[in-house]
């Protein structure tokens, strides 16, 4: 299929708000777009300006209930996913859904990420999560887990960022991209004083990345790395690296969702088909309230027209 897909997520959050006011604003040909959603919840929070094509999801219009985590809404927004994953579209485009939701309905998964890389992936793909506000773009080498159970070897470094690479190459048509590796401890470490992952994980695998030809620095001082790139950003200065890779969740999506706000998308990279998300979640407390703003979904659809 030659459109882009997009899933309108969680039927109780912002998701389908936000997707309909920014196809209306983008106004992008019938022929572009195909919604897996369901044309009630559709009827519920907007009109669309045009006639895309809709694949149904089943959903009962009782079962609308804006503000609330519910199992049906869970179950929605698992099938979609799905849904999305078995017409193999261009790109696929998410609105945002809520993972207790997905839970309650027995889908047991840390986010939309995991869905995709179940579906998608083939030969031992797998799926990573890019940050990126114009070229400001944040890898992440571990996704949703507790801090406390983060876990990094030398081989899972070099195989991500081998695999950024082959992104960069693909999707952004950089050919040798430049990346700046965040020091997992304060101060990458201190030489060992503050912690040992940057001296028995992270820079090995710099030196086998730099033997295979990478450019990537050294660990770095996360704190005062992310200080130029939001300068950088600020100034519309173009950054002095093509990718600032993260060891953990927080310490990639504070500095750029700081810095670039709604601007950032969530890019999912490493599989056969790009799939890109807002940066934010469902803002439950304002579903249904028609003061959702659609510019991360915005910038989401237009990260892959």
């Amino acid at each position: 299929m030659e459109k882009i897909a997009i899933t309108t997520g969680d039927p109780n959050g912002i998701g389908t708000e936000i997707t309909i006011k920014a196809l209306n604003e983008l106004n992008l040909a019938e022929d572009k777009i195909v919604l897996i959603s369901n044309k009630k919840i559709l009827s519920c929070y907007g009109k669309l300006n045009k006639n895309y094509e809709i694949i149904e999801v089943p959903y009962d219009i009782e079962n609308i209930k804006p503000g609330e985590v519910t199992k049906e809404a869970g179950e929605f927004s698992f099938l979609s996913l799905k849904t999305v994953c078995k017409l193999k579209p261009k790109a696929i485009v998410t609105a945002p859904v809520a993972k207790n939701a997905m839970h309650l309905a027995g889908h047991i998964f840390n986010g939309q990420t995991e869905v995709l890389q179940k579906y998608l992936a083939h030969d031992r793909q797998l799926a990573e999560m890019l940050f990126v506000a114009n070229d400001f773009r944040v890898l992440l080498l571990t996704r949703h887990c507790p801090l406390k159970d983060i876990y990094l070897t030398k081989e899972i470094v070099v195989t991500k960022i081998q695999n950024l690479v082959e992104t960069f190459k693909k999707q952004f048509h950089i050919q040798n991209p430049k990346f700046a590796l965040c020091g997992f401890n304060p101060h990458a470490g201190e030489n060992g004083i503050l912690g040992r992952e940057e001296t028995d994980i992270l820079i090995p695998a710099v030196e086998e990345l730099k033997r295979l030809g990478v450019n990537i620095t050294m660990p770095l001082p996360s704190d005062t790395l992310f200080i130029k790139a939001g300068q950088n950003y600020l100034k519309e200065n173009h950054q002095e690296f093509d990718c600032y890779i993260a060891n953990y969740h927080d310490q990639g999506l504070i500095p750029i969702k700081t810095i670039a706000g709604e601007k950032t998308v969530n890019m999912t990279i490493g599989l056969d088909i790009i799939r890109t998300s807002p940066g934010h979640g469902t803002a439950f407390d304002i579903a249904g309230k028609n003061i959702a703003n659609p510019n991360g979904m915005i910038e989401a659809i237009k990260a892959v027209l």
